[in-house]
């Protein structure tokens, strides 16, 4: 939202003054990666619970509760955090990207009288910049899917990757640079359901909240709402998810690759694992969407009231 400055101050031909785009571009990387740090233990699990078992009906974690005292126990409180700096990296390229191009989409479309695009169109551009967000958010995805799997290997085939940037350069160099897009696809097509799912759901929400006379417009309907949108969201596109998973975090069998499409997956997880398998994860993935979401916002409000405070209020 534009930022006002206070009556008679900082106002420029009559109208208040807002942060520029680079700013607010800025702030939606940050406040995402702010919400990343509190989020990226609900991450790991559901990583770890999506490769569990995986060609097998057995798998190594019960329940996400079962994993995650798993990792506790044998990897420390520090395991939980392993693939923070892919998280951040992900953070700062998906969401400054797929905010940069759905503001820029968004005020193309508005009308010269100021009316704002209706909801169809709405829903294409947050679907149009979210698998643009995806896409250039890949790389840091795969790492992130490598480094959060590494611990669940023995030691001789664990990766070992340091960091973000170490994970990066070493695929590109053993693995080539295409590979640092490997799951673009799955990625970008999560990506869409996401945001359409999301943008529904969340609208919907949170009209029948209001409507019911309980809640007033405020955080706690925001809460409520990106909740129940994350229960839709999450179960739109977790078998999209588990593809893309899978993919990034395959190996070479004998020079070939393990799966040789998103298809290929759904269908060896279905045959091998079970039709349900394809939700494994479930619940760290729920859990991380809605309190993602709304941490995001809480961070870019604040972000948004120290800029005005300091550059937009004298």
């Amino acid at each position: 939202m534009a930022a006002t400055a206070s009556p008679g101050a900082g106002r420029m031909d009559g109208k208040p003054r807002t942060s520029p785009k680079s700013v607010k571009f800025l702030f939606g990387g940050l406040a995402g990666m702010g919400a990343t740090v509190f989020v990226q233990p609900l991450d790991l699990v559901k990583n770890r619970m999506q490769l569990s078992g995986e060609g097998a009906k057995t798998r190594e974690y019960k329940t996400s509760f079962h994993a995650l005292t798993s990792i506790l126990k044998t990897e420390g409180l520090k395991g939980i955090y392993t693939g923070l700096s892919a998280g951040l990296l992900r953070q700062a390229t998906y969401t400054t990207t797929r905010l940069g191009i759905y503001t820029v989409l968004f005020e193309r479309l508005t009308g010269a009288d100021g009316t704002p695009p209706g909801f169809l169109l709405k829903a294409l551009i947050g679907m149009t910049a979210g698998a643009t967000g995806a896409f250039v958010g890949t790389p840091a995805e795969v790492a992130l899917i490598r480094m959060t799997a590494d611990g669940r290997l023995p030691a001789d085939q664990r990766r070992g990757y340091k960091n973000v940037f170490n994970a990066l350069v070493r695929i590109a160099r053993e693995e080539g640079v295409p590979t640092l897009w490997r799951g673009c696809i799955p990625t970008m097509a999560r990506a869409v359901v996401v945001n359409a799912a999301q943008l529904a759901s969340y609208s919907q929400s949170k009209q029948f909240l209001l409507d019911s006379g309980y809640f007033s417009d405020n955080i706690l309907c925001h809460f409520c709402a990106s909740m129940i949108s994350g229960l839709v969201t999450t179960a739109a596109s977790m078998p999209v998810d588990i593809v893309k998973t899978r993919i990034q975090n395959m190996r070479m069998i004998d020079g070939k690759p393990e799966y040789k499409n998103g298809l290929d997956v759904l269908l060896k997880v279905v045959r091998y694992e079970g039709f349900f398998s394809l939700w494994k994860g479930f619940t760290p993935y729920y859990a991380r969407l809605g309190p993602h979401t709304v941490l995001t916002f809480i961070f870019l409000e604040q972000m948004n009231k120290a800029y005005k405070r300091l550059f937009l209020s004298g």
